[in-house]
């Protein structure tokens, strides 16, 4: 139960910060996997740039460190990443290479406390063009 509070809460807290970064756009598409621990949303392309330029991956960072952080990077990705797989880069810098891609969007996802390695934050890069 407490996870599901916690999830729940981070969750309205994560997607109100969204939205107010991202001023018009919506919110994004929730996204709940339970089995796995963790929910989400997916941006569309328009609430990927408006997240890019503003502040909320700063201030996400502030809460969250880079090392709680897990990033699915595109295969055509520029960002780099080491001979571990370990990504070398800022929530931001994630989310603006997907911005630049005129189809590019994200997926988020808040982790459960002690799921997916610890990670308490995930970002899925995706796009085709």
């Amino acid at each position: 139960m407490r996870i599901a509070l916690f999830g729940a809460g981070l969750f309205a807290v994560t997607t109100a910060a969204m939205t107010i970064g991202a001023g018009t756009a919506g919110a994004g598409v929730p996204i709940a996997q339970l089995d796995q621990g963790r929910i989400g949303v997916h941006l569309s392309h328009e609430e990927t740039a408006a997240l890019a330029s503003g502040p909320v991956p700063a201030v996400v960072s502030m809460f969250v460190p880079l090392n709680r952080m897990g990033a699915g990077l595109h295969p055509q990705t520029e960002i780099y990443r080491d001979d571990r797989g370990g990504v070398h880069a800022s929530l931001r810098q994630v989310v603006v290479e997907a911005a630049q891609h005129p189809d590019g969007t994200i997926v988020m996802f808040l982790n459960a406390p002690g799921t997916r390695g610890g990670r308490v934050l995930d970002v899925y890069q995706n796009w085709t063009q």
